[in-house]
């Protein structure tokens, strides 16, 4: 399981034009999901990207987490950054989770989240769909953590 986390002062989701979802500040996470990711994975990338330090303290080095902030998280499904890009010039997808695997590990990180931040902290884009993501990236600060399957991975 692949998380890509910004930090953000504003992000929203739109689909079909409507806005789905939107946080002020906190942390856009798009998240790839894996064939061999299962409940756990989700539960142990969650915790990491809710208690990874990259907000600043008093004297402005990256010491806080999402959780000791208080700030949102928007989780957004996002199928090709379980992309295979090692060979070639076109990504494959043979590792990517089939849809019914991915959606229910999505629906799991979601509840997860929301058992460690608190309801009305989680926002969510929506699976399946083709969706607009806009966000203000303060900093940016962008990481791509990882959880479960590869080699070294923990």
């Amino acid at each position: 399981m692949k998380g890509l986390i910004q930090r953000v002062t504003h992000a929203s989701v739109t689909v079909d034009q409507k806005t789905v979802s939107e946080i002020d500040a906190g942390l856009l996470l798009l998240l790839g999901i894996e064939k061999s990711d299962d409940p756990a994975i989700a539960e142990m990338l969650c915790r990491k990207v809710i208690h990874y330090r990259i907000f600043a303290d008093d004297q402005g080095r990256m010491n806080h987490s999402l959780l000791d902030t208080g700030g949102y998280l928007l989780v957004v499904p996002q199928f090709t950054l379980a992309a295979d890009t090692r060979s070639g010039t076109r990504p494959g997808f043979s590792v990517a989770a089939p849809p019914m695997q991915a959606e229910a590990l999505f629906r799991e990180f979601l509840v997860v989240s929301e058992q460690y931040l608190g309801e009305g902290l989680v926002g969510r884009g929506q699976f399946g769909a083709d969706m607009k993501v806009a966000l203000v990236n303060d900093g940016p600060v962008t990481f791509l953590l990882e959880a479960g399957g590869g080699p070294g991975v923990k």
